[in-house]
Protein backbone atom coordinates (compact mmCIF):
# COMPACT_ATOMS: atom_id res chain seq x y z
CA UNK A 1 0.00 0.00 0.00
CA UNK A 2 1.13 3.47 -0.66
CA UNK A 3 0.08 6.28 0.45
CA UNK A 4 0.82 9.89 1.54
CA UNK A 5 -0.04 12.80 4.18
CA UNK A 6 -1.92 15.92 1.97
CA UNK A 7 0.95 17.93 3.07
CA UNK A 8 3.41 16.07 0.53
CA UNK A 9 0.98 17.69 -2.55
CA UNK A 10 0.07 20.78 -1.64
CA UNK A 11 3.96 21.45 -0.86
CA UNK A 12 5.09 19.64 -3.96
CA UNK A 13 3.05 21.45 -6.23
CA UNK A 14 2.83 24.96 -4.86
CA UNK A 15 4.54 27.68 -7.06
CA UNK A 16 5.14 31.27 -6.03
CA UNK A 17 1.92 33.23 -7.16
CA UNK A 18 2.46 34.61 -10.94
CA UNK A 19 1.14 37.02 -12.70
CA UNK A 20 -0.79 34.73 -15.65
CA UNK A 21 1.30 36.93 -18.15
CA UNK A 22 4.69 35.92 -17.02
CA UNK A 23 4.01 32.66 -16.75
CA UNK A 24 2.46 32.31 -20.19
CA UNK A 25 5.77 33.92 -21.41
CA UNK A 26 8.09 31.31 -19.17
CA UNK A 27 6.17 28.21 -20.51
CA UNK A 28 4.56 26.67 -23.78
CA UNK A 29 2.60 23.91 -24.05
CA UNK A 30 0.27 22.11 -26.86
CA UNK A 31 -3.06 21.83 -27.28
CA UNK A 32 -13.14 31.01 -33.35
CA UNK A 33 -16.83 36.58 -35.32
CA UNK A 34 -15.83 39.10 -34.72
CA UNK A 35 -12.54 40.42 -36.33
CA UNK A 36 -12.51 43.57 -34.24
CA UNK A 37 -10.50 43.62 -30.54
CA UNK A 38 -13.09 44.15 -27.69
CA UNK A 39 -12.65 43.44 -23.76
CA UNK A 40 -14.25 40.78 -22.14
CA UNK A 41 -17.28 41.20 -20.50
CA UNK A 42 -17.09 41.42 -16.26
CA UNK A 43 -18.98 38.19 -16.30
CA UNK A 44 -15.81 36.60 -17.61
CA UNK A 45 -14.19 37.26 -14.32
CA UNK A 46 -14.36 34.84 -11.70
CA UNK A 47 -17.58 34.35 -9.55
CA UNK A 48 -17.90 32.93 -5.86
CA UNK A 49 -20.15 30.34 -7.85
CA UNK A 50 -17.55 28.89 -9.68
CA UNK A 51 -15.03 28.49 -7.23
CA UNK A 52 -14.56 25.08 -6.38
CA UNK A 53 -13.02 23.32 -2.78
CA UNK A 54 -10.65 20.08 -3.37
CA UNK A 55 -12.80 17.34 -1.79
CA UNK A 56 -12.31 15.97 1.75
CA UNK A 57 -9.36 14.40 2.74
CA UNK A 58 -11.06 10.57 1.94
CA UNK A 59 -11.68 11.62 -2.03
CA UNK A 60 -7.74 12.34 -1.86
CA UNK A 61 -6.09 10.50 -5.51
CA UNK A 62 -4.24 7.99 -2.57
CA UNK A 63 -3.15 4.59 -4.28
CA UNK A 64 -4.62 1.86 -2.41
CA UNK A 65 -4.37 -1.69 -2.50
CA UNK A 66 -7.94 -3.80 -2.46
CA UNK A 67 -9.19 -6.87 -1.35
CA UNK A 68 -8.90 -8.54 -4.87
CA UNK A 69 -4.87 -7.37 -5.17
CA UNK A 70 -6.20 -4.76 -7.41
CA UNK A 71 -5.41 -0.96 -6.77
CA UNK A 72 -7.93 1.80 -6.49
CA UNK A 73 -7.37 5.14 -6.85
CA UNK A 74 -9.62 8.56 -7.04
CA UNK A 75 -9.38 11.84 -8.19
CA UNK A 76 -7.54 14.84 -6.83
CA UNK A 77 -10.41 16.98 -7.56
CA UNK A 78 -13.62 17.16 -10.03
CA UNK A 79 -13.98 20.29 -11.47
CA UNK A 80 -17.17 21.17 -13.15
CA UNK A 81 -17.51 25.14 -14.53
CA UNK A 82 -18.26 24.35 -17.96
CA UNK A 83 -21.27 25.03 -19.67
CA UNK A 84 -20.32 22.08 -22.41
CA UNK A 85 -18.47 18.80 -22.78
CA UNK A 86 -14.44 19.66 -22.22
CA UNK A 87 -12.68 19.86 -25.92
CA UNK A 88 -9.23 20.38 -25.10
CA UNK A 89 -6.39 21.08 -22.40
CA UNK A 90 -3.29 23.62 -22.32
CA UNK A 91 -0.82 23.44 -19.09
CA UNK A 92 0.45 26.60 -19.04
CA UNK A 93 3.50 27.42 -15.85
CA UNK A 94 0.95 27.13 -12.31
CA UNK A 95 -2.27 27.39 -14.46
CA UNK A 96 -4.25 24.79 -16.73
CA UNK A 97 -6.53 25.86 -19.44
CA UNK A 98 -9.69 23.86 -20.39
CA UNK A 99 -12.04 24.95 -23.36
CA UNK A 100 -15.35 23.51 -23.75
CA UNK A 101 -18.07 22.97 -26.48
CA UNK A 102 -19.84 25.62 -24.87
CA UNK A 103 -17.60 28.26 -26.34
CA UNK A 104 -15.81 28.88 -22.53
CA UNK A 105 -12.36 29.15 -21.99
CA UNK A 106 -11.41 28.76 -18.00
CA UNK A 107 -7.67 29.10 -16.55
CA UNK A 108 -7.60 27.46 -13.11
CA UNK A 109 -4.68 27.95 -10.53
CA UNK A 110 -2.57 25.71 -9.17
CA UNK A 111 -2.11 24.71 -6.31
CA UNK A 112 -5.53 25.12 -4.85
CA UNK A 113 -7.28 24.63 -8.52
CA UNK A 114 -9.64 27.39 -8.28
CA UNK A 115 -10.98 29.06 -10.98
CA UNK A 116 -8.77 32.15 -12.05
CA UNK A 117 -10.27 33.74 -14.92
CA UNK A 118 -12.88 32.44 -17.64
CA UNK A 119 -13.48 34.09 -21.14
CA UNK A 120 -14.90 33.23 -24.45
CA UNK A 121 -16.94 34.00 -27.23
CA UNK A 122 -17.96 33.65 -30.64
CA UNK A 123 -20.68 31.51 -32.85
CA UNK A 124 -18.59 28.01 -32.99
CA UNK A 125 -17.61 25.58 -29.76
CA UNK A 126 -13.69 25.58 -29.07
CA UNK A 127 -12.24 22.52 -30.41
CA UNK A 128 -8.56 23.51 -29.62
CA UNK A 129 -6.11 26.10 -27.68
CA UNK A 130 -2.74 26.60 -27.39
CA UNK A 131 -0.40 29.43 -25.68
CA UNK A 132 2.40 30.89 -27.62
CA UNK A 133 4.33 33.62 -25.23
CA UNK A 134 1.34 35.73 -23.32
CA UNK A 135 -0.95 35.04 -26.05
CA UNK A 136 -3.68 31.78 -26.37
CA UNK A 137 -4.64 30.75 -29.53
CA UNK A 138 -8.16 28.91 -29.85
CA UNK A 139 -9.53 27.00 -32.57
CA UNK A 140 -13.00 26.94 -33.31
CA UNK A 141 -16.16 25.08 -34.72
CA UNK A 142 -17.26 28.02 -36.57
CA UNK A 143 -13.75 27.92 -39.12
CA UNK A 144 -12.01 30.67 -37.12
CA UNK A 145 -8.71 30.84 -34.97
CA UNK A 146 -9.18 33.39 -32.33
CA UNK A 147 -6.21 34.91 -30.14
CA UNK A 148 -6.27 36.73 -26.66
CA UNK A 149 -3.94 38.51 -24.59
CA UNK A 150 -4.07 38.71 -20.95
CA UNK A 151 -5.12 42.55 -19.94
CA UNK A 152 -2.59 44.91 -18.98
CA UNK A 153 -4.97 46.21 -16.79
CA UNK A 154 -6.06 43.12 -15.26
CA UNK A 155 -4.48 39.95 -15.26
CA UNK A 156 -7.36 37.92 -14.70
CA UNK A 157 -8.80 39.44 -17.64
CA UNK A 158 -8.00 38.29 -21.84
CA UNK A 159 -8.81 41.07 -24.61
CA UNK A 160 -10.06 38.78 -28.31
CA UNK A 161 -7.07 40.33 -30.36
CA UNK A 162 -7.45 39.22 -33.20
CA UNK A 163 -9.20 36.19 -35.59
CA UNK A 164 -7.06 34.23 -38.26
CA UNK A 165 -7.14 35.02 -41.46
CA UNK A 166 -6.50 38.47 -39.99
CA UNK A 167 -8.44 41.38 -41.86
CA UNK A 168 -5.21 42.97 -43.47
CA UNK A 169 -4.70 39.28 -44.81
CA UNK A 170 -7.69 38.93 -46.04
CA UNK A 171 -7.90 42.54 -47.67
CA UNK A 172 -4.98 41.84 -49.36
CA UNK A 173 -6.02 38.62 -51.44
CA UNK A 174 -9.86 39.07 -51.43
CA UNK A 175 -9.92 41.24 -54.91
CA UNK A 176 -7.61 38.54 -56.80
CA UNK A 177 -9.51 35.65 -58.43
CA UNK A 178 -6.71 33.05 -58.40
CA UNK A 179 -6.98 33.29 -54.63
CA UNK A 180 -9.65 31.72 -54.31
CA UNK A 181 -10.66 27.78 -54.24
CA UNK A 182 -13.55 25.85 -54.50
CA UNK A 183 -14.71 24.01 -51.07
CA UNK A 184 -17.98 22.41 -52.44
CA UNK A 185 -20.14 22.66 -55.08
CA UNK A 186 -20.85 26.24 -56.76
CA UNK A 187 -19.26 27.65 -53.29
CA UNK A 188 -15.74 29.59 -52.89
CA UNK A 189 -13.43 30.36 -50.39
CA UNK A 190 -9.88 32.26 -49.91
CA UNK A 191 -7.56 29.70 -49.58
CA UNK A 192 -6.25 31.18 -46.37
CA UNK A 193 -9.62 30.45 -44.61
CA UNK A 194 -10.96 26.97 -43.49
CA UNK A 195 -14.10 25.79 -45.08
CA UNK A 196 -15.37 23.61 -42.37
CA UNK A 197 -15.05 23.23 -38.71
CA UNK A 198 -10.64 23.81 -36.99
CA UNK A 199 -10.26 20.97 -34.79
CA UNK A 200 -6.78 21.04 -34.07
CA UNK A 201 -3.32 22.90 -33.62
CA UNK A 202 -0.02 23.04 -32.96
CA UNK A 203 3.20 24.81 -32.48
CA UNK A 204 6.35 24.37 -33.71
CA UNK A 205 9.65 26.98 -34.78
CA UNK A 206 7.71 30.70 -35.02
CA UNK A 207 4.82 28.81 -36.66
CA UNK A 208 1.16 27.79 -36.03
CA UNK A 209 -0.39 24.79 -37.73
CA UNK A 210 -4.35 24.13 -38.16
CA UNK A 211 -5.80 21.10 -39.25
CA UNK A 212 -9.35 21.53 -40.15
CA UNK A 213 -12.69 18.71 -41.11
CA UNK A 214 -12.28 20.34 -44.75
CA UNK A 215 -9.47 18.10 -44.94
CA UNK A 216 -6.44 20.73 -45.32
CA UNK A 217 -3.75 21.82 -43.29
CA UNK A 218 -3.05 25.44 -42.97
CA UNK A 219 0.51 27.17 -41.67
CA UNK A 220 0.52 30.51 -40.06
CA UNK A 221 2.95 32.99 -39.21
CA UNK A 222 3.15 33.79 -35.09
CA UNK A 223 4.70 37.17 -35.63
CA UNK A 224 2.39 38.56 -37.83
CA UNK A 225 -0.32 36.17 -37.90
CA UNK A 226 -0.19 35.79 -41.97
CA UNK A 227 -1.26 32.43 -43.09
CA UNK A 228 1.53 31.05 -44.86
CA UNK A 229 0.48 28.21 -46.52
CA UNK A 230 -2.56 25.60 -47.32
CA UNK A 231 -2.38 22.29 -47.84
CA UNK A 232 -4.82 19.60 -49.22
CA UNK A 233 -3.46 17.45 -46.71
CA UNK A 234 -6.32 14.55 -46.80
CA UNK A 235 -9.04 12.53 -47.87
CA UNK A 236 -11.42 12.92 -45.18
CA UNK A 237 -10.76 15.44 -41.33
CA UNK A 238 -7.84 16.18 -39.83
CA UNK A 239 -8.49 14.90 -36.10
CA UNK A 240 -4.87 15.33 -34.73
CA UNK A 241 -1.61 17.42 -35.06
CA UNK A 242 2.09 17.44 -33.40
CA UNK A 243 4.92 18.25 -34.31
CA UNK A 244 8.67 17.45 -33.45
CA UNK A 245 12.62 17.41 -35.21
CA UNK A 246 11.27 19.55 -38.16
CA UNK A 247 8.36 17.07 -38.93
CA UNK A 248 4.57 17.89 -38.66
CA UNK A 249 1.97 14.90 -38.35
CA UNK A 250 -1.67 15.00 -39.09
CA UNK A 251 -3.85 12.50 -38.06
CA UNK A 252 -7.13 12.09 -39.96
CA UNK A 253 -10.22 9.96 -40.55
CA UNK A 254 -9.19 8.56 -43.45
CA UNK A 255 -7.05 6.31 -41.51
CA UNK A 256 -3.39 8.07 -42.01
CA UNK A 257 -1.02 9.73 -40.71
CA UNK A 258 0.68 12.04 -42.58
CA UNK A 259 4.37 13.41 -42.24
CA UNK A 260 5.37 16.94 -43.78
CA UNK A 261 8.83 18.32 -43.29
CA UNK A 262 9.32 21.95 -44.45
CA UNK A 263 10.87 22.92 -48.22
CA UNK A 264 12.44 26.35 -48.15
CA UNK A 265 11.14 29.07 -45.64
CA UNK A 266 7.29 28.58 -46.96
CA UNK A 267 5.87 25.62 -48.18
CA UNK A 268 5.90 21.99 -46.69
CA UNK A 269 6.24 18.57 -48.53
CA UNK A 270 4.58 14.91 -47.81
CA UNK A 271 7.58 13.36 -46.12
CA UNK A 272 5.92 10.03 -45.23
CA UNK A 273 2.25 8.21 -44.93
CA UNK A 274 2.02 6.02 -41.55
CA UNK A 275 -0.53 3.73 -42.56
CA UNK A 276 -3.37 2.49 -40.13
CA UNK A 277 -6.28 0.39 -40.07
CA UNK A 278 -8.54 -0.04 -43.30
CA UNK A 279 -11.54 1.89 -42.58
CA UNK A 280 -10.59 3.03 -39.46
CA UNK A 281 -10.22 6.77 -38.10
CA UNK A 282 -7.31 8.18 -36.42
CA UNK A 283 -8.19 10.50 -33.95
CA UNK A 284 -5.11 11.27 -32.12
CA UNK A 285 -1.56 11.25 -32.61
CA UNK A 286 1.48 12.01 -30.17
CA UNK A 287 4.98 11.73 -30.45
CA UNK A 288 8.06 10.95 -28.11
CA UNK A 289 10.16 14.02 -27.39
CA UNK A 290 13.45 12.29 -29.58
CA UNK A 291 11.40 11.98 -32.24
CA UNK A 292 11.45 8.15 -32.76
CA UNK A 293 8.13 6.89 -31.86
CA UNK A 294 4.85 8.02 -33.17
CA UNK A 295 1.43 6.71 -32.19
CA UNK A 296 -1.58 7.14 -33.07
CA UNK A 297 -5.72 6.33 -31.25
CA UNK A 298 -8.19 5.39 -33.78
CA UNK A 299 -11.75 4.79 -33.91
CA UNK A 300 -11.71 0.86 -33.24
CA UNK A 301 -10.24 1.18 -29.74
CA UNK A 302 -6.61 0.23 -30.98
CA UNK A 303 -3.55 2.56 -30.44
CA UNK A 304 -0.94 2.12 -33.13
CA UNK A 305 2.96 2.39 -32.45
CA UNK A 306 5.64 3.54 -35.85
CA UNK A 307 9.53 3.54 -35.33
CA UNK A 308 10.35 6.77 -37.07
CA UNK A 309 14.05 6.50 -39.15
CA UNK A 310 16.98 8.11 -37.97
CA UNK A 311 16.31 10.72 -40.64
CA UNK A 312 13.04 10.48 -40.51
CA UNK A 313 12.17 9.67 -44.23
CA UNK A 314 10.65 6.93 -43.00
CA UNK A 315 8.19 5.13 -40.40
CA UNK A 316 7.47 1.08 -39.28
CA UNK A 317 4.16 0.16 -38.00
CA UNK A 318 5.72 -1.65 -34.52
CA UNK A 319 2.87 -2.45 -31.95
CA UNK A 320 -0.88 -2.45 -32.22
CA UNK A 321 -2.41 -2.39 -29.33
CA UNK A 322 -6.18 -3.20 -28.59
CA UNK A 323 -6.71 -0.54 -25.78
CA UNK A 324 -10.22 0.14 -25.47
CA UNK A 325 -13.77 -1.18 -26.13
CA UNK A 326 -14.74 2.03 -27.90
CA UNK A 327 -13.15 4.68 -29.89
CA UNK A 328 -9.50 5.98 -28.63
CA UNK A 329 -10.41 9.67 -28.29
CA UNK A 330 -7.26 11.30 -27.19
CA UNK A 331 -3.71 10.57 -26.59
CA UNK A 332 -0.75 11.90 -23.98
CA UNK A 333 2.83 11.01 -23.69
CA UNK A 334 5.06 11.97 -20.52
CA UNK A 335 8.14 10.09 -20.43
CA UNK A 336 7.98 6.44 -20.39
CA UNK A 337 4.10 6.86 -19.79
CA UNK A 338 1.50 6.69 -22.27
CA UNK A 339 -2.31 7.41 -21.75
CA UNK A 340 -4.83 6.75 -24.08
CA UNK A 341 -8.76 8.44 -23.42
CA UNK A 342 -11.80 6.51 -25.29
CA UNK A 343 -15.45 6.87 -25.58
CA UNK A 344 -15.86 3.89 -23.36
CA UNK A 345 -15.45 6.79 -20.42
CA UNK A 346 -11.91 5.08 -19.20
CA UNK A 347 -8.21 6.11 -19.31
CA UNK A 348 -5.70 3.58 -19.90
CA UNK A 349 -2.07 3.75 -18.71
CA UNK A 350 0.16 2.64 -20.67
CA UNK A 351 4.13 1.88 -20.14
CA UNK A 352 6.30 1.90 -23.49
CA UNK A 353 8.73 -0.58 -23.62
CA UNK A 354 11.34 -1.74 -26.04
CA UNK A 355 10.68 -1.94 -29.62
CA UNK A 356 7.70 0.52 -29.03
CA UNK A 357 5.51 -2.07 -27.83
CA UNK A 358 3.06 -0.77 -25.03
CA UNK A 359 2.51 -2.80 -21.64
CA UNK A 360 -0.65 -1.78 -19.49
CA UNK A 361 -0.09 -0.44 -16.11
CA UNK A 362 -3.70 0.87 -15.10
CA UNK A 363 -6.94 1.84 -15.91
CA UNK A 364 -8.76 5.12 -14.38
CA UNK A 365 -12.78 5.08 -14.45
CA UNK A 366 -14.53 7.99 -12.77
CA UNK A 367 -15.94 9.89 -16.09
CA UNK A 368 -19.64 9.89 -16.63
CA UNK A 369 -18.86 10.32 -20.59
CA UNK A 370 -16.29 10.21 -22.80
CA UNK A 371 -12.89 11.35 -22.15
CA UNK A 372 -12.06 13.74 -25.16
CA UNK A 373 -8.45 15.35 -23.61
CA UNK A 374 -5.62 14.32 -21.40
CA UNK A 375 -2.80 16.52 -20.57
CA UNK A 376 0.28 15.25 -17.99
CA UNK A 377 2.43 17.44 -15.98
CA UNK A 378 6.46 17.36 -16.37
CA UNK A 379 7.15 17.64 -13.12
CA UNK A 380 7.20 15.13 -10.38
CA UNK A 381 4.92 15.13 -7.24
CA UNK A 382 6.16 13.29 -4.66
CA UNK A 383 6.77 10.06 -6.20
CA UNK A 384 4.22 10.22 -9.37
CA UNK A 385 3.23 13.14 -11.01
CA UNK A 386 -0.12 14.67 -12.09
CA UNK A 387 -2.51 13.94 -14.91
CA UNK A 388 -5.62 16.02 -15.90
CA UNK A 389 -8.28 14.65 -18.15
CA UNK A 390 -11.48 16.36 -19.80
CA UNK A 391 -14.52 14.61 -20.50
CA UNK A 392 -18.40 14.61 -22.18
CA UNK A 393 -19.54 15.00 -18.25
CA UNK A 394 -18.39 18.42 -18.89
CA UNK A 395 -15.78 17.85 -16.13
CA UNK A 396 -11.94 18.62 -15.83
CA UNK A 397 -10.44 15.77 -13.35
CA UNK A 398 -7.16 16.38 -11.91
CA UNK A 399 -5.21 12.39 -10.71
CA UNK A 400 -2.39 11.72 -9.09
CA UNK A 401 0.02 8.59 -10.63
CA UNK A 402 2.78 7.20 -9.11
CA UNK A 403 5.65 6.38 -10.97
CA UNK A 404 6.33 2.92 -9.11
CA UNK A 405 2.95 1.48 -10.72
CA UNK A 406 5.11 0.32 -13.27
CA UNK A 407 6.21 -2.12 -10.68
CA UNK A 408 2.90 -4.12 -11.06
CA UNK A 409 2.68 -3.73 -14.28
CA UNK A 410 0.71 -7.46 -14.75
CA UNK A 411 -1.86 -5.97 -12.90
CA UNK A 412 -4.91 -5.12 -13.42
CA UNK A 413 -5.41 -1.20 -11.63
CA UNK A 414 -8.87 0.10 -11.31
CA UNK A 415 -8.97 4.18 -11.03
CA UNK A 416 -12.50 5.16 -9.80
CA UNK A 417 -14.35 8.04 -7.91
CA UNK A 418 -15.44 8.19 -4.26
CA UNK A 419 -18.69 6.20 -3.29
Amino acid sequence: MVSAPMDLFVSEITTPSTPLLFAAATSTIGISTSSSSSICSSEDSPATSFRFELQDVECRSYPSKSLSGAYSYRPLAVLSGHIGSVSCLALCGEFILSASQGKDIIVWQQPDLRLFTKFGQGDGSVKALVTVGSKVFTAHQDSRIRVWKVSRRSENVFRLVDTLPTTKDYLGKFMKQSNYVQTRRHHKKLWIEHADSISCLTVYNGLIYSGSWDKTLKVWRISDLKCLESIKAHDDAINGLVACKGIVYSASADGKIKAWGEEGKRSHSLKGILEGHKDVSLNSVIISDDGKWVYGGASDGFVMGWEGSYDFLSWKLVSETKAHQMAVLCLCLTGEFLFSGSADKSICIWKREAFGKLSKVGVINGHEGPVKCLQASPNNVGSGFLLYSGGFDKSLRVWWVPKQSTAQNTEEKSISLCS
